[in-house]
């Protein structure tokens, strides 16, 4: 089987790269290796969401589902101080980078640790859940996420989804629609949508 930034260890020869990028208003450096999603600079599907989050007026803590090295969950770890923000993967790389970026930026009200989807976090509950979901994991996958997320979800808690229209928005939004009963379109730009639905 090939290797992907969702398989959980790589053989890929580590040549990590470190970079700074402002998100949010905020210069944050990201150390990034082989073998994780968007090695050279925060992807644009992700700068959307982290742009276009807003938090739900419920108390919880936030779950950055599939973290990668971090972009997310830390960014906005930073904006909402008074907020746990818990980052998990698949990706043990990917995990130790963020590890490596939450203290490189001291960013200290984060938990990261290592979930296959939400399986190791079972019975927790999240305000709201953000993730750039690993499409080309398969749809199987990806609405397993989706349906994993509503069951996590606090009441009024949200879940926030960036897809690419042409990597299945159509059906995710679909899929979101069924599970939540309502959904969103918050943003969409170049082709990028962002979606949000409310576990009512």
């Amino acid at each position: 089987m090939s290797e992907h930034y969702y398989s959980k260890k790589t053989a890929a020869k580590s040549d990590e790269k470190t970079w700074s990028y402002t998100l949010r208003d905020r210069l944050l450096t990201f150390t990034t290796d082989h073998a994780v999603f968007s090695k050279g600079e925060v992807d644009f599907g992700s700068r959307l969401l982290i742009d276009s989050f807003t938090a739900p007026p419920v108390d919880g803590n936030f779950l950055d589902l599939g973290c990668g090295y971090g972009p997310i969950g830390l960014s906005l770890a930073l904006e909402y101080p008074d907020r746990q923000v818990v980052m998990v993967d698949v990706n043990e790389r990917a995990l130790n980078l963020a590890e490596k970026n939450a203290a490189k930026n001291q960013v200290t009200n984060v938990e990261i640790k290592e979930s296959d989807r939400l399986r190791q976090l079972e019975g927790r509950q999240f305000a709201a859940i953000l993730t750039n979901p690993p499409i080309r994991a398969g749809k199987k996958v990806v609405h397993a996420m989706f349906e994993e997320a509503k069951k996590a979800l606090c009441k009024s808690g949200e879940l926030w989804v960036v897809v690419q229209k042409k990597q299945g928005a159509p059906s995710a939004k679909q899929k979101i629609e069924d599970l939540f009963g309502n959904i969103e379109v918050v943003r969409k730009e170049k082709g990028y949508y962002i979606f949000k639905a409310q576990k009512v």
